[in-house]
C-alpha cells in the first residue's frame, strides 16, 4: 500500500471493530475487560484516550496483542 491507499484507524475504531468481530455488544466487553460501558462508547467514538492500562485489559478481552490497538495505523513502511 502507498500512501494514498493507507487507511488510518484510530484505536477506538480498532476496538470496535475488533469487537464486532467477537460479535460482542459494548455491554459484553465491559464485562470481559472491567471497563465500563460508558467508556467503552467514548473510547470508540475517540472522545477519550485509551490509554496503556485499557489498552492491555481490552487487548487481553479481545485476544489480541495492545499494539494491534495502540498502533493500528503503524506503517511498516516508513
Amino acid at each position: 500500500l502507498n500512501a494514498a491507499e493507507s487507511i488510518l484507524v484510530s484505536p477506538g475504531e480498532m476496538v470496535r471493530t475488533l469487537r464486532e468481530l467477537k460479535e460482542w455488544s459494548q455491554l459484553d466487553l465491559a464485562d470481559a475487560s472491567g471497563i465500563s460501558q460508558t467508556n467503552l462508547s467514548a473510547i470508540e467514538n475517540g472522545r477519550v484516550k485509551i490509554g496503556k492500562e485499557r489498552a492491555i485489559a481490552l487487548a487481553r478481552s479481545l485476544d489480541v496483542h495492545p499494539a494491534s490497538i495502540m498502533f493500528s495505523d503503524y506503517d511498516l513502511a516508513a
